[in-house]
């Protein structure tokens, strides 16, 4: 019985060094955002969008410094006599893909307004390298100030380079952190930007994002109040049962699958996510309360076991190291062909560094265990990127949030000045409103994807 025990409790550990892999610290990692089946079924054979950009390295100091920073462009629903309306996609914490250049409500609106289409890429994701490595001394020009001051030079550029009205209205795009980026173009750069439309978007910065795992704990309890309960009791059984050594060996851990609950809940039906074989995105909160509310399987701990291995499955994985050890190694490779390089680096660097948004275990009452405050996050920042990120350093806008998102608790959700509307939709999730319409889409997401189209008319 207590080997069966501690192997639960270790499947279930090991959960999040998954977790990890799919979804950490607010971002799913890089290959499975390249699985974008729901995207890629619907696509043309891809046209030749690909162009690049050359800019500063430094926005900031006497700096001659360049890099070619990837962009991709789409003219082909353009009005090339008026040449008066451009739409920007912003880049973010991960690779920008050619894939959105024909897909997305973004495309239906280009469509429908003639807009020429852009997407520049982040810097420092994807193939956008400014510097040569990812040392700590380089990350120091990834910041969200150089990302914006990133975004006016190219539109300035793009108006010279092909041509635009003196008239032309750009209409920023973004979901998620972009979607900061598109509020933030608009409220800095109003001579360049005319709208924007920022979805799920966190727009205060806070290091302790306590309220996260609130919002994942309300959306379990309106899905089914039998499930909120058992994912509270589950971890309440792997607290009990974890010995002395086992629970010296997962102190850095929060002993569940807690990053595979996160993603699910934060993507939750959004018309994206699959893998090959099975559809992740056909995993959902439901999904999630039908395993932990079957009473074919008696314990609690052992429906939390279930669900991992149907993540697994899912994602097509067997096991994977849970060792804090091992992560920290990874993260700490500088290289671009690296792992970490693909987002997870970065990420880190820019929550370390800038914004927080770490979602602790803080916010008491707490049904997902509290083995991961806000010192369990700045441990990470000094032990991935040096000792001085320790626990003391770190109008015309549509603001578009989901309530089933987590990150809805940063954003504006209620309409305070009639210029910058926010639409709160209910029952969707993070960036929702961006993804390729569906016939099965909730009639709240049908309306506020027509109600944004008519802002950007104005």
């Amino acid at each position: 019985m207590k080997y069966l025990v501690v192997s639960l409790i270790f499947s279930t550990i090991i959960a999040n060094a998954y977790a990890w892999r799919f979804f950490y610290n607010g971002r799913i990692n890089e290959n499975i955002l390249r699985q974008t089946q729901k995207l890629q079924d619907s696509a043309e054979t891809p046209k030749n969008f690909t162009r690049w950009f050359t800019q500063n390295l430094d926005h900031f100091r006497s700096d001659s410094r360049t890099w070619n920073q990837r962009y991709y462009v789409n003219d082909e629903y353009f009005d090339k006599e008026k040449r008066n309306v451009a739409f920007l996609m912003i880049g973010g914490e991960g690779e920008a893909t050619d894939v959105w250049m024909t897909n997305g409500q973004w495309v239906e609106y280009g469509k429908q307004f003639n807009a020429i289409l852009f997407q520049l890429e982040h810097r420092f994701y994807g193939k956008s390298h400014p510097t040569e490595d990812l040392s700590v001394d380089n990350l120091e020009y990834l910041t969200s100030e150089q990302a914006l001051t990133d975004l006016a030079l190219f539109v300035a550029s793009m108006n010279e380079e092909y041509k635009l009205s003196s008239d032309i209205k750009w209409i920023a795009f973004g979901g998620s952190y972009p979607g900061s980026l598109a509020a933030w173009a608009r409220l800095k750069y109003p001579h360049l930007i005319s709208g924007s439309v920022s979805t799920s978007g966190p727009l205060l910065a806070i290091p302790d994002f306590q309220a996260y795992f609130g919002v994942i704990a309300d959306d379990l309890r309106l899905v089914d109040e039998n499930c909120y309960t058992a994912v509270k009791e589950g971890t309440a059984q792997i607290e009990l049962f974890l010995t002395d050594e086992a629970a010296n060996s997962a102190k850095h851990w929060e002993p569940l699958p807690l990053g595979s609950l996160q993603g699910i809940a934060q993507y939750n039906k959004d018309n994206r996510l699959s893998t090959k074989g099975t559809l992740l995105g056909n995993i959902t909160l439901n999904t999630i309360c039908s395993i932990m509310t079957d009473p074919a399987t008696k314990t609690e701990i052992q429906r939390l076991a279930n669900f991992n291995s149907l993540m697994l499955e899912a994602t097509d994985q067997k096991c994977l190291d849970f060792s804090y050890v091992n992560m920290i190694l990874d993260m700490t490779k500088t290289t671009w062909n690296s792992s970490a390089s693909e987002g997870g680096r970065q990420w880190m660097y820019q929550t370390c560094n800038e914004f927080g948004f770490f979602q602790t275990s803080d916010e008491k009452p707490q049904i997902f265990s509290d083995r991961f405050p806000i010192k369990f996050w700045t441990q990470q920042c000094s032990d991935i990127f040096g000792s001085k990120f320790n626990e003391e350093y770190v109008s015309n806008v549509v603001f578009v949030h989901g309530s089933v998102d987590p990150w809805h608790m940063l954003g504006i959700t209620k309409t305070i000045n009639a210029n910058a509307p926010a639409i709160f939709i209910k029952g969707t999730a993070h960036c929702a409103n961006m993804y390729p319409a569906s016939h099965d889409d909730p009639s709240d997401l049908k309306s506020a994807r027509i109600q944004i189209g008519k802002y950007i008319q104005k």
